[in-house]
C-alpha cells in the first residue's frame, strides 16, 4: 500500500518546536529492558525539572467527544477479574492555548477524534456488526463533536495550529486535513476542515504505517492515507517542546511510534497518553476494582498497561514509568497521579467489575 507521504520529502520537514533530549538513548541502554527502566526513571526525574522551567500555557480545557465499549483483557492488561469482556472509556479532546516568544497566539488540539470515520476502524467496525442495534445505543454515547466544542469555545478552525494523538490507532484524519483527489465517502468534498494544522506525529509511525504488522491491521485505518495531504503532517523524532509548558515526548510500546503530551499547569505536571486508561493503573496498589491491586502485588507490577497490539510491552511498561515519574500527585486524591488518560475509564452498569476507584474526567488549567 502506498501512502500520501511516500513520495514526498514530508519524512524530511522539520519539526515544531525545540528538541528534547533528555530521554534520548533510552533504546540502546545496554543490559536489557530492566537497565532501561532504571535509566528511564533517572531521565524522566532530569526532565521534570527542566520542563517545569518553561512556564505554563495560557488555557487547557477538556472536551468530552465519545464513549463506547472497549475489551477488559485488553484495558487492564492481565489484571482484572470482572467476567465481563467489555469495559467503557471516554475519549476525550484537550484543547491548548499559549502564546509564542513572539507574541502570536497558538491552539493545539490533543485527540480530535473524527468519532464518525473512526466507527471503520477494522475492529471496532467488526464489533458493531456483531452487536445489535438497540444494545450499540446503549454502549456508545456520542457527548460531542470536535467542531461543535471549537465553536463552544469561540475557535474558528482556521485559528487551530497543530492537531495531535498520543498514536493514530482508529484515526481518519482526511476530513480534518484535506485530500489530494475526491473522497465519494466524503461527499467529494477535498479541502480540510482545518486549513493551516499540522499533524504533529512520531516519524516511526508513518513509516510503521506503510507496512503493518497483523497485529496492527485491525486498529488502523491505514488506507484513508493514501490521499491526505501528506503537507499536513509534521514528523517529529522523539521529544519536542512546543509552548511553554507544553512538550510532546516519545512513549514507544503501545505503538512504536507513541508520544505522550505533557503540561505545566496551575496544579502541577500533567501525562496525557493512552498507555494506561485509568489513574490507578499507575497506583494500582489503592485500587478497588477486583483484581487490581492483587494481580500488582503478586507479580510486583507498579503498572497496569492498555495492551491491544503487543507490540513491545516491556517498552510500553517502561514508557509508563516515564510518565509516573514526571507527573504530579492529585489534589483531590494524593493517592493518585495527574495523569489523565485520552481515553478514560468509566464506570457503566452494563460491565460489572470495572468501575473506577478514581477518575479525573476533565483537566483544567
Amino acid at each position: 500500500m502506498k501512502l500520501a507521504w511516500q513520495d514526498t520529502d514530508v519524512l524530511d520537514m522539520p519539526g515544531p518546536g525545540t528538541r528534547i533530549t533528555t530521554l534520548d538513548g533510552l533504546d540502546e541502554v545496554p543490559g536489557g529492558y530492566g537497565a532501561a527502566l532504571a535509566w528511564a526513571r533517572t531521565r524522566a526525574k532530569a526532565l521534570r525539572a527542566e520542563f517545569t522551567a518553561t512556564g505554563s500555557p495560557d488555557s487547557v480545557t477538556t472536551c468530552d467527544l465519545v464513549t463506547l465499549p472497549y475489551p477488559t483483557r485488553f484495558g487492564l492488561f492481565r489484571a482484572s477479574w470482572a467476567i465481563t469482556p467489555f469495559l467503557a472509556i471516554t475519549n476525550r479532546m484537550l484543547v491548548i492555548r499559549w502564546t509564542d516568544s513572539d507574541g502570536r497566539q497558538r491552539v493545539l488540539l490533543f485527540e480530535p477524534s473524527d468519532v464518525e470515520l473512526g466507527r471503520n476502524t477494522p475492529y471496532f467496525a467488526a464489533l458493531a456488526r456483531r452487536t445489535p442495534g438497540p444494545l450499540q445505543s446503549v454502549m456508545v454515547t456520542e457527548h460531542g463533536t470536535v467542531l461543535g466544542h471549537l465553536a463552544r469555545l469561540g475557535i474558528q478552525p482556521q485559528d487551530v495550529d497543530y492537531l495531535m494523538f498520543d498514536h493514530l490507532h482508529t484515526q481518519d484524519l482526511r476530513r480534518w486535513i484535506g485530500t489530494t483527489s475526491p473522497q465519494a465517502d466524503l461527499g467529494g468534498i477535498t479541502e480540510p476542515a482545518f486549513p493551516n494544522a499540522r499533524v504533529i506525529v512520531q516519524r516511526h509511525e508513518l513509516l510503521a504505517m506503510s507496512q503493518l504488522h497483523p497485529l496492527q491491521q485491525p486498529w488502523y485505518q491505514a488506507d484513508t492515507y493514501q490521499a491526505v495531504r501528506p503537507e499536513a503532517f509534521l514528523a517529529v523524532d522523539g521529544s519536542v517542546l512546543l509552548g511553554p509548558g507544553i512538550a510532546v515526548i516519545a512513549t514507544p510500546g503501545h505503538v512504536f511510534g507513541n508520544q505522550t503530551l505533557i503540561l505545566n499547569t496551575s496544579t502541577g505536571v500533567w501525562a496525557s497518553s493512552e498507555n494506561a486508561i485509568a489513574a490507578e493503573c499507575l497506583t494500582p496498589e489503592h485500587s478497588r476494582m477486583p483484581g487490581i491491586a492483587r494481580w500488582a502485588r503478586t507479580w510486583q507490577q507498579e503498572v497496569v498497561l492498555n495492551a491491544n497490539t503487543i507490540e513491545t510491552t516491556a517498552e510500553q511498561y517502561n514508557s509508563l514509568i516515564v510518565e509516573k515519574t514526571l507527573v504530579d500527585r492529585s489534589q483531590t486524591d494524593p493517592r493518585f497521579l495527574q495523569f489523565f488518560p485520552s481515553s478514560e475509564l468509566t464506570a457503566a452498569w452494563s460491565n460489572p467489575g470495572t468501575k473506577p476507584t478514581f477518575t479525573h474526567k476533565a483537566l483544567t488549567h
